[in-house]
């Protein structure tokens, strides 16, 4: 019985926290404070401490708003007041954060639920197939690690009775070599869908401290959501000012540049790693590019839109460009984007004013379910 309350008590947590993060969300993903928190499969979410409801009974005298002496509508003179002015160390608990670790799978679930995001349907097959064991029968060799209890114990009993050796008043069955019965397997090689996150970033002079501090945030939400939709994905970086090259991820969060933006460079590398490492008809390819949308000419631009149309928009999922304000930059290019491609499902454009915007930006990303 104790196991079982103690079972219910915890499910019960479990359903208040779930609840308490889907209510505060959009505050998580703005304020980025648990990527800092992040572990290999879990996230450390710092939440109010959490008591579980239950009735309280007490003294009918305990005073309050309302009770004691005195004439209705008389004024409450300062000395009655408590806690005003100086006074000494209080002597009562104040309110403490209680940091509740939630796996990845279940955060990307609540995100889900709550941005509306459909479920992903898998274009590419992994060259290389996963192997699963299937259980398949018995038999009657095998390693003892595969033993079959209950079938063992049933042929020992079978054996006993037809020799007459078991006797009710005191039932003892003890299996021989020839009653022992081992599971038998078929390893299976299936298929699976794999996926490619291509993350770039002008870091060019103009993007600043936070501007790649909204990248950072959103990357986060972005992984963790399609994480939970491929069992096998990988990530890929690529900055770039006027020229691009391919880092990991820490470099990627945390690089200083300066200097001008040349966005083709960032592209091409792209497209090469594409060409090179990911085949479309067996990755599902996802490239998602920040900037603030500073190019460095409209040559540039030009080139940019060519590699999309000839090369990189054929071979991916879907293309997404996230453009983050800065004092600094134009804001041209997200317009030249939409000037090409208004109506085309292949790419999608999301302009990032501040980190309130993260939260609908995810949804712009990843709401189409490509």
């Amino acid at each position: 019985m104790a196991t079982n309350k103690i079972g219910r008590d915890h499910s019960r947590f479990k359903q208040i926290v779930r609840g308490k993060i889907k209510k505060e969300l959009r505050k998580y993903i703005t304020k980025g404070e648990l990527i800092g928190r992040k572990g290999k499969n879990t996230v450390s979410i710092p939440l109010p401490q959490i008591q579980l409801p239950r009735f309280r009974f007490g003294s009918q005298q305990r005073g309050g708003v309302g009770q004691g002496d005195g004439e209705i509508g008389q004024p409450i003179g300062k000395g009655d007041q408590q806690g005003s002015g100086p006074g000494e160390a209080g002597d009562r608990p104040g309110e403490h954060v209680l940091e509740v670790d939630v796996e990845l799978e279940e955060l990307a679930k609540i995100l889900g639920e709550e941005l509306e995001l459909p479920r992903i349907e898998p274009r590419g097959k992994k060259a290389i197939a996963s192997e699963k064991d299937v259980y398949t029968g018995i038999h009657r060799v095998g390693p003892e690690s595969l033993r079959h209890f209950k079938r063992t114990f049933k042929a020992a009993l079978l054996r006993q009775l037809s020799l007459g050796e078991y006797d009710p008043e005191h039932p003892l069955v003890l299996p021989i070599r020839e009653d022992k019965r081992y599971r038998s397997w078929k390893t299976h090689r299936e298929p699976e869908a794999n996926a490619v996150i291509i993350y770039m970033m002008d870091v060019s002079g103009s993007m600043g401290f936070e501007q790649k501090e909204i990248v950072r945030i959103e990357s986060f939400w972005i992984d963790t959501w399609l994480r939970s939709q491929y069992k096998n994905i990988e990530s890929r970086y690529i900055v770039h000012d006027a020229t691009a090259k391919e880092v990991d991820q820490h470099t990627f969060f945390h690089i200083r540049e300066s200097g001008g933006t040349k966005i083709s460079s960032a592209y091409e590398l792209c497209n090469r790693l594409i060409n090179e490492e990911f085949p479309p008809d067996e990755w599902n390819i996802y490239p998602f590019h920040f900037s603030d949308g500073d190019n460095w000419g409209g040559d540039d631009t030009r080139r940019c839109i060519r590699l999309l149309e000839e090369e990189i928009l054929p071979r991916v999922n879907v293309f997404c460009y996230g453009q983050v304000k800065s004092a600094y930059g134009s804001g041209q290019f997200i317009k030249d984007l939409r000037a090409s491609y208004d109506d085309d499902e292949r790419i999608i454009l999301s302009s990032i004013g501040s980190r309130d915007e993260i939260y609908d930006s995810i949804k712009d990303f990843l709401g189409k379910g490509r």
